[in-house]
Protein backbone atom coordinates (compact mmCIF):
# COMPACT_ATOMS: atom_id res chain seq x y z
CA UNK A 1 0.00 0.00 0.00
CA UNK A 2 3.47 2.64 0.60
CA UNK A 3 3.39 2.41 -3.35
CA UNK A 4 -0.02 2.98 -3.92
CA UNK A 5 -2.03 -0.12 -4.11
CA UNK A 6 -5.61 0.16 -3.11
CA UNK A 7 -6.24 -2.20 0.06
CA UNK A 8 -8.69 -4.17 -1.88
CA UNK A 9 -6.14 -5.97 -3.67
CA UNK A 10 -2.74 -7.80 -2.41
CA UNK A 11 0.06 -10.44 -2.76
CA UNK A 12 -0.06 -13.77 -1.84
CA UNK A 13 2.00 -17.29 -1.71
CA UNK A 14 0.27 -19.69 -4.22
CA UNK A 15 1.37 -22.68 -2.03
CA UNK A 16 1.02 -25.29 -5.08
CA UNK A 17 0.23 -25.93 -8.69
CA UNK A 18 -2.18 -28.58 -8.76
CA UNK A 19 -6.02 -27.46 -8.86
CA UNK A 20 -6.91 -27.87 -5.30
CA UNK A 21 -4.14 -25.72 -4.12
CA UNK A 22 -5.19 -23.34 -6.83
CA UNK A 23 -8.35 -22.97 -5.95
CA UNK A 24 -7.55 -22.04 -2.05
CA UNK A 25 -6.18 -18.40 -4.04
CA UNK A 26 -8.79 -15.87 -4.19
CA UNK A 27 -10.26 -14.07 -7.60
CA UNK A 28 -9.98 -12.37 -9.17
CA UNK A 29 -5.71 -12.21 -9.69
CA UNK A 30 -3.97 -9.71 -11.95
CA UNK A 31 -0.64 -10.23 -11.72
CA UNK A 32 1.55 -13.24 -11.15
CA UNK A 33 5.18 -13.40 -9.83
CA UNK A 34 7.64 -16.11 -10.37
CA UNK A 35 10.98 -16.40 -8.71
CA UNK A 36 13.27 -18.99 -9.86
CA UNK A 37 17.12 -20.16 -10.34
CA UNK A 38 18.36 -18.51 -13.01
CA UNK A 39 20.57 -21.91 -14.95
CA UNK A 40 22.69 -23.01 -17.79
CA UNK A 41 19.47 -24.95 -18.85
CA UNK A 42 17.68 -21.58 -18.54
CA UNK A 43 19.87 -19.18 -19.81
CA UNK A 44 20.53 -21.67 -22.90
CA UNK A 45 16.68 -21.47 -23.25
CA UNK A 46 16.22 -17.89 -23.25
CA UNK A 47 18.73 -16.98 -26.12
CA UNK A 48 17.15 -19.87 -28.14
CA UNK A 49 13.59 -18.18 -27.48
CA UNK A 50 15.14 -14.41 -28.16
CA UNK A 51 16.65 -16.14 -31.17
CA UNK A 52 13.04 -17.50 -32.26
CA UNK A 53 10.67 -14.38 -31.63
CA UNK A 54 13.65 -12.03 -33.06
CA UNK A 55 13.00 -14.67 -36.58
CA UNK A 56 9.11 -15.21 -36.40
CA UNK A 57 8.05 -11.92 -34.73
CA UNK A 58 5.30 -11.66 -31.67
CA UNK A 59 2.40 -9.37 -31.05
CA UNK A 60 2.66 -7.10 -28.25
CA UNK A 61 0.03 -4.30 -27.07
CA UNK A 62 1.28 -0.81 -27.72
CA UNK A 63 -0.61 -0.48 -23.76
CA UNK A 64 1.82 -3.01 -21.94
CA UNK A 65 4.46 -1.16 -19.57
CA UNK A 66 7.71 -2.65 -19.53
CA UNK A 67 11.34 -1.87 -19.00
CA UNK A 68 14.99 -3.05 -18.92
CA UNK A 69 16.65 -4.32 -15.54
CA UNK A 70 19.63 -1.93 -15.30
CA UNK A 71 19.68 -1.92 -11.56
CA UNK A 72 22.05 -5.38 -9.91
CA UNK A 73 19.95 -7.24 -7.93
CA UNK A 74 16.72 -4.91 -8.01
CA UNK A 75 14.55 -7.92 -10.00
CA UNK A 76 12.06 -8.15 -7.21
CA UNK A 77 11.67 -4.32 -7.61
CA UNK A 78 11.04 -4.71 -11.42
CA UNK A 79 9.12 -7.24 -11.17
CA UNK A 80 6.93 -5.38 -8.28
CA UNK A 81 6.98 -2.76 -11.11
CA UNK A 82 5.77 -4.98 -13.88
CA UNK A 83 3.19 -6.10 -11.84
CA UNK A 84 1.35 -2.46 -10.67
CA UNK A 85 1.97 -1.00 -13.90
CA UNK A 86 -0.36 -3.42 -16.38
CA UNK A 87 -2.90 -3.00 -13.28
CA UNK A 88 -2.63 0.79 -13.15
CA UNK A 89 -6.56 1.25 -12.62
CA UNK A 90 -5.69 -0.28 -9.29
CA UNK A 91 -3.47 2.38 -8.28
CA UNK A 92 -3.09 5.77 -6.79
CA UNK A 93 -0.38 8.22 -5.40
CA UNK A 94 3.02 7.34 -5.36
CA UNK A 95 3.66 4.88 -7.81
CA UNK A 96 0.67 5.81 -10.20
CA UNK A 97 2.74 9.87 -10.93
CA UNK A 98 5.96 7.32 -11.15
CA UNK A 99 4.12 5.35 -13.92
CA UNK A 100 2.28 8.57 -15.89
CA UNK A 101 5.91 9.84 -15.65
CA UNK A 102 7.46 6.71 -17.23
CA UNK A 103 4.80 5.49 -19.85
CA UNK A 104 5.87 7.28 -22.68
CA UNK A 105 9.47 6.23 -22.59
CA UNK A 106 10.73 2.97 -24.38
CA UNK A 107 12.37 -0.06 -21.94
CA UNK A 108 15.81 1.48 -21.79
CA UNK A 109 15.05 5.10 -21.07
CA UNK A 110 12.53 3.37 -18.32
CA UNK A 111 15.41 1.82 -16.47
CA UNK A 112 17.44 5.09 -16.36
CA UNK A 113 14.08 6.92 -15.25
CA UNK A 114 14.13 4.22 -12.18
CA UNK A 115 17.54 4.75 -11.20
CA UNK A 116 17.26 8.68 -10.89
CA UNK A 117 13.59 8.61 -9.25
CA UNK A 118 13.57 8.86 -5.23
CA UNK A 119 10.28 8.50 -4.61
CA UNK A 120 10.17 4.52 -5.82
CA UNK A 121 13.48 4.19 -4.15
CA UNK A 122 10.94 2.35 -1.12
CA UNK A 123 10.46 -0.62 -4.00
CA UNK A 124 13.42 -1.99 -3.18
CA UNK A 125 12.87 -1.56 1.36
CA UNK A 126 9.30 -3.10 0.30
CA UNK A 127 10.77 -6.33 -1.49
CA UNK A 128 13.30 -6.54 1.18
CA UNK A 129 10.74 -6.48 4.11
CA UNK A 130 8.02 -9.02 2.17
CA UNK A 131 10.72 -11.29 1.61
CA UNK A 132 12.39 -13.99 4.26
CA UNK A 133 15.51 -12.65 4.02
CA UNK A 134 16.88 -9.40 3.50
CA UNK A 135 17.08 -7.86 -0.13
CA UNK A 136 20.85 -8.26 -1.46
CA UNK A 137 23.14 -6.14 -1.69
CA UNK A 138 23.67 -4.49 -5.41
CA UNK A 139 27.10 -6.04 -6.12
CA UNK A 140 25.94 -9.53 -4.48
CA UNK A 141 26.45 -12.02 -6.81
CA UNK A 142 22.68 -13.93 -7.06
CA UNK A 143 21.29 -16.78 -8.75
CA UNK A 144 17.06 -16.05 -8.26
CA UNK A 145 15.70 -13.94 -10.55
CA UNK A 146 11.80 -12.75 -10.86
CA UNK A 147 9.52 -11.61 -13.54
CA UNK A 148 6.14 -11.28 -13.64
CA UNK A 149 2.90 -12.47 -15.97
CA UNK A 150 0.28 -10.34 -16.31
CA UNK A 151 -3.48 -10.06 -18.84
CA UNK A 152 -3.34 -7.29 -21.23
CA UNK A 153 -5.96 -6.86 -23.50
CA UNK A 154 -6.42 -10.67 -23.42
CA UNK A 155 -3.52 -11.95 -23.67
CA UNK A 156 -0.82 -13.42 -20.98
CA UNK A 157 2.18 -11.09 -21.33
CA UNK A 158 5.94 -12.57 -19.21
CA UNK A 159 7.75 -9.66 -18.33
CA UNK A 160 11.45 -10.07 -17.64
CA UNK A 161 13.93 -7.03 -17.35
CA UNK A 162 16.74 -9.14 -18.67
CA UNK A 163 15.21 -9.96 -21.86
CA UNK A 164 14.92 -7.55 -24.88
CA UNK A 165 11.18 -7.85 -25.18
CA UNK A 166 7.66 -8.68 -23.15
CA UNK A 167 6.93 -12.37 -24.03
CA UNK A 168 3.39 -13.35 -25.64
CA UNK A 169 2.63 -16.59 -24.56
CA UNK A 170 -0.95 -16.46 -26.11
CA UNK A 171 -4.40 -15.25 -25.37
CA UNK A 172 -6.06 -15.67 -21.53
CA UNK A 173 -8.96 -14.77 -19.91
CA UNK A 174 -9.38 -13.07 -16.25
CA UNK A 175 -11.15 -16.14 -15.17
CA UNK A 176 -8.66 -18.25 -16.43
CA UNK A 177 -5.36 -15.77 -15.79
CA UNK A 178 -3.86 -17.75 -13.02
CA UNK A 179 -4.04 -21.50 -14.28
CA UNK A 180 -3.14 -20.56 -17.93
CA UNK A 181 0.31 -18.27 -15.82
CA UNK A 182 0.94 -21.39 -13.80
CA UNK A 183 0.95 -23.22 -16.93
CA UNK A 184 4.28 -21.54 -17.98
CA UNK A 185 5.74 -21.53 -14.33
CA UNK A 186 5.78 -25.44 -14.65
CA UNK A 187 7.42 -24.91 -17.41
CA UNK A 188 10.40 -23.42 -15.92
CA UNK A 189 10.02 -25.95 -13.45
CA UNK A 190 10.59 -28.75 -15.86
CA UNK A 191 13.17 -27.52 -17.28
CA UNK A 192 15.15 -27.84 -13.71
CA UNK A 193 13.54 -30.78 -12.11
CA UNK A 194 16.09 -31.08 -9.47
CA UNK A 195 15.73 -27.60 -8.68
CA UNK A 196 13.66 -26.52 -5.80
CA UNK A 197 13.98 -22.56 -5.56
CA UNK A 198 10.81 -21.95 -7.16
CA UNK A 199 8.36 -19.26 -5.47
CA UNK A 200 4.67 -18.38 -7.12
CA UNK A 201 3.28 -14.83 -5.65
CA UNK A 202 -0.26 -14.05 -6.77
CA UNK A 203 -1.54 -10.59 -6.92
CA UNK A 204 -5.34 -10.98 -5.97
CA UNK A 205 -8.63 -9.78 -4.02
CA UNK A 206 -8.52 -10.71 -0.28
Amino acid sequence: QQLGLLPSWQFGDVFGMDPELLSLVPRPVCSILLLFPVTEKYEAFKQEEEAKIKADGQKVAPKVYFMKQTISNACGTIGLIHALANNRDKLEFVMKTFLDNSTPLNPEEKAKYLENDESIRVTHQFSAQEGQTEAPSLDEKVDLHFITFVNVDGYLYELDGRKPFPINHGSTTADNFLEDAVEICKKFMQRDPDELRFTVVALHKP
